[in-house]
C-alpha cells in the first residue's frame, strides 16, 4: 500500500513539474525577443506590420494549435493587444468560428482546410501550410499547398499570402535576423 501510495505522489510530482516547465516555456515566449525562436511565428508579425495591419482590438483566429507556430502565432496577436482565438481542425462549426477573425492564421497542415465559407468579407489571411503535392504530369517536380484554397479565398480576403512564396521567405529573413541578434549579443557590447 505505501508503495502505490509513494509511486503515485512521484508521477503527481512529475507531472507538476512538467506542467510548470510549460508555465516557464509560456512565459519566456511571449516575452522572449526571439519569440521562442519561432521564426514562423514572427514572420506572420512581420507580414501584418508590412500591411499596416493593427492588432489591437482585432480579433484574430489562429488554425493550428502546434508548438511550433500556432501556440507561438497566438502569444504574439496577444501581445499585440488582440483577442486571440485558438482553433484546430477538429474545432466544431470550424468555419463559424473562423468567419469571426478579422486576422486569420492558417498554420494547421492541412492542404485547401480554410475555404470561402471560413473567410469574413475583408479579413486578413494569412496562409502558414506547406505540404507537398504531387508532380503533376509532364513536370519534373511536386509542388506545395497551402492550408487556405486560395482560388476561393481571393476576392473575399482583403489580403491573402500565398503559397510558396508567402510566410517562407519571411521567415527565412526573420530567421536571419535573429541569428545576428544572437551574434551581436555573443560578442557583447563594444
Amino acid at each position: 500500500m505505501r508503495r502505490r501510495a509513494r509511486h503515485r505522489g512521484r508521477a503527481a510530482a512529475r507531472i507538476a513539474i512538467a506542467v510548470m516547465g510549460v508555465a516557464l516555456v509560456t512565459v519566456i515566449a511571449a516575452s522572449s525577443a526571439f519569440a521562442d525562436c519561432g521564426n514562423t511565428a514572427a514572420a506572420v508579425l512581420q507580414i501584418l506590420q508590412h500591411e499596416r495591419v493593427p492588432l489591437s482590438g482585432r480579433r484574430a483566429v489562429v488554425v493550428g494549435r502546434s508548438t511550433v507556430v500556432g501556440k507561438p502565432a497566438a502569444l504574439l496577436l496577444l501581445a499585440g493587444h488582440a483577442t486571440v482565438t485558438i482553433a484546430h481542425s477538429r474545432t466544431a462549426d470550424l468555419p463559424a468560428v473562423c468567419r469571426e477573425a478579422d486576422i486569420l492564421v492558417a498554420a494547421a497542415g492541412r492542404p485547401k482546410l480554410i475555404g470561402a465559407d471560413h473567410v469574413r468579407p475583408g479579413a486578413v489571411v494569412i496562409d502558414v501550410g506547406t505540404t507537398p503535392t504531387e508532380a503533376a504530369e509532364g513536370t519534373d517536380g511536386g509542388g506545395l499547398a497551402g492550408d487556405v484554397d486560395a482560388a476561393a479565398v481571393t476576392g473575399i480576403a482583403s489580403v491573402l499570402t500565398p503559397v510558396p512564396g508567402g510566410v517562407g521567405p519571411v521567415t527565412t529573413a526573420v530567421l536571419m535576423q535573429h541569428t545576428l541578434a544572437a551574434a551581436a549579443r555573443a560578442a557583447g557590447p563594444d
